[in-house]
């Protein structure tokens, strides 16, 4: 959907340049999670702030603590990274307000090898390429190296619950946390992952077992 004129004066009242803002291909700012938000919004409480190397790109936080976090050590995210693993964190894409660098974005699919906009995508710096966060359908994981973290607890918010993609590792990391061998509640949990994950996991297999019998017995009696 277009932004409307309100919005757009909203954001040239903000010290928004008029190329930044009129046209089609800056309709995208106006969406979550680009919107272009006033400066001293109400509405959005911001409590952590984040930036590339170079500073261009730069945004806040409202959410104190994501919606999960990650480790993934997949080799699409090896390879983008440049680095055994990949640490992300969800969130929803409101949660996110850009104060500056729009225009300094740069996206990359990596399933169709394309710089278009097409989700879900890696978004990263245009100027000094640092990743910034990878943009899904409806929620984006963000990496919470980028973020400026005030006190211990802050980035204790931020902590791993699981790994992903352990299977794919370049190297080992024995610290107790759930390791899937793939994607997480669709793989087989492996190596030192802890007994109460192992249980948890079979209850969640038993329960979906149970209530896809129970789906087959109401298609039958239809």
């Amino acid at each position: 959907m277009s932004p409307s004129k309100s919005e757009k004066d909203q954001a040239k009242n903000s010290d928004h340049k008029h190329d930044d803002v009129e046209g089609e291909h800056n309709e995208w700012k106006f969406r979550a999670p680009y919107k272009v938000h006033e400066k001293n919004n109400s509405n959005f409480k911001a409590l952590y702030e984040g930036s590339c190397h170079c500073g261009r790109v730069q945004y806040q936080l409202s959410r104190e603590k994501p919606l999960d976090a990650k480790y993934c050590h997949c080799s699409t995210c090896q390879v983008l990274h440049g680095a055994p693993f990949q640490w992300a964190a969800i969130f929803h894409k409101e949660d996110i307000n850009f104060i500056s660098g729009h225009h300094d974005l740069g996206w990359y699919e990596s399933s169709e090898k394309t710089t278009r906009h097409k989700l879900p995508c890696k978004v990263s710096c245009a100027y000094c390429r640092a990743p910034i966060m990878d943009e899904g359908r409806r929620m984006i994981l963000l990496f919470p190296s980028l973020i400026k973290f005030k006190t211990e607890e802050e980035k204790k918010n931020f902590d791993p619950t699981c790994h992903m993609f352990y299977s794919k590792r370049l190297l080992d990391i024995p610290d107790g946390l759930p390791k899937w061998s793939g994607m997480q509640n669709d793989s087989e949990l492996i190596e030192d992952t802890p007994p109460e994950a192992h249980k948890k996991r079979k209850r969640d297999l038993e329960e979906k077992e149970e209530e896809e019998k129970k789906n087959s017995a109401k298609r039958q009696e239809k």
